[in-house]
C-alpha cells in the first residue's frame, strides 16, 4: 500500500513543502490498464504494432491515466480525507512505455475557506524524454 494512513491537516502544511517523490514504471502493462481502466480504446495505448504504424516508438499512456496519478500524487502525500477540489494539468513529452515517470511537487499556497483547509501544489512528472506533464492540484484538508 502507497500513501500516508492518517489524513494532514491544515496546520501540518505550509507553503514551500515538499512531497515525496512518486516513481511509476510505465510498464506496457500499467500502460494498458491505465486505458482498459478509463475505457480508452484507442489502439496506440494498447496495440505496439498500429503504435509503430501512426508513428509512435512504443505505446503510450492516456490523459485519464495522467490525470489519476497526478491525484494520487497529491493524495497519497496528504492522507484518505484529502479531496481533489481542482486539477489542471498540461501533456508534455509522451510516457511510452518502457519508461520511468517520477512525479515531483511543493504546496505553492494555503488558505482556509468556508472551514476547509485548502492546499495547491505545483507538481510535474519527468521521464527520460523530459517533462511529461505539469500543473496544480487543489485539494481541501480537515481543519484540525
Amino acid at each position: 500500500m502507497s500513501g500516508r494512513r492518517t489524513t494532514l491537516t491544515i496546520a501540518d502544511v505550509s507553503v514551500g513543502d515538499e512531497l515525496p517523490p512518486l516513481v511509476i514504471d510505465m510498464t506496457a502493462t500499467v500502460v494498458v490498464a491505465g486505458a482498459i481502466a478509463t475505457r480508452d480504446f484507442m489502439p496506440v495505448h494498447h496495440d505496439r504494432s498500429y503504435a509503430n504504424a501512426q508513428g509512435s516508438p512504443e505505446i503510450f499512456m492516456n490523459i485519464l491515466s495522467d490525470t489519476a496519478y497526478c491525484s494520487r500524487f497529491v493524495t497519497d502525500w496528504a492522507g484518505p480525507e484529502a479531496m481533489v477540489r481542482k486539477l489542471a494539468i498540461r501533456l508534455g513529452a509522451p510516457a511510452f512505455a518502457g519508461s520511468v515517470l517520477t512525479y515531483t511537487g511543493s504546496v505553492t499556497a494555503t488558505a482556509v475557506v468556508d472551514g476547509e483547509g485548502i492546499v495547491e501544489v505545483a507538481l510535474q512528472a519527468n521521464n527520460d524524454l523530459g517533462e511529461h506533464v505539469s500543473g496544480t492540484v487543489v485539494i481541501g484538508l480537515p481543519i484540525g
